[in-house]
């Protein structure tokens, strides 16, 4: 996406290979609500893995984000808190990070599960990240979901 680019994001390998999938290729323009949930608000206290996350999450009513929505809120979030730390990749989710929850791509632990956005001395990334089926997120962990559609 040259538009990430022209606003200064940066990306890391993750992200590109992601952005390289032919899923971002002519989708059509639709409507995306979202939320922020932190796990322990989704009703895990003590952490849980992504599949037990997404679980929750649809028990509350909320649905996962089409892929392309991390690019999307990544221009959209021009007020993002900025991360008190700068470390980049420590097997956990970074400081202020937040993770959009998206069905992942392609079901390999080397192959980047989705996307989150985050602020690292003043500069907006957008970054892939891996994880495999174990990896428990933090309670204090945030992630983006969707509101289901309003009823017409």
């Amino acid at each position: 996406m040259s538009s990430l680019s022209s606003r200064g994001v940066l990306l890391n390998g993750h992200a590109e290979t992601l952005l390289g999938d032919v899923v971002f290729d002519d989708q059509p323009s639709r409507p995306v609500v979202v939320t922020e949930r932190t796990v322990a608000e989704l009703g895990r206290p003590d952490g849980a893995t992504l599949a037990q996350i997404f679980e929750a999450a649809q028990q509350q009513g909320l649905l996962l984000c089409p892929l392309d929505t991390g690019p999307y809120l990544r221009l959209a979030l021009n007020e993002q808190v900025a991360s008190g730390d700068s470390v980049m990749s420590s097997g956990r989710a970074p400081d202020g990070a937040l993770t959009v929850a998206s069905e992942a791509l392609i079901m390999d632990d080397e192959y980047p599960k989705g996307f989150y956005l985050r602020v690292v001395d003043g500069q907006a990334w957008l970054r892939g990240y891996r994880c495999d089926d174990r990896h428990a997120w933090s309670p204090d962990d945030r992630f983006i979901f969707q509101l289901p559609p309003l009823p017409t």
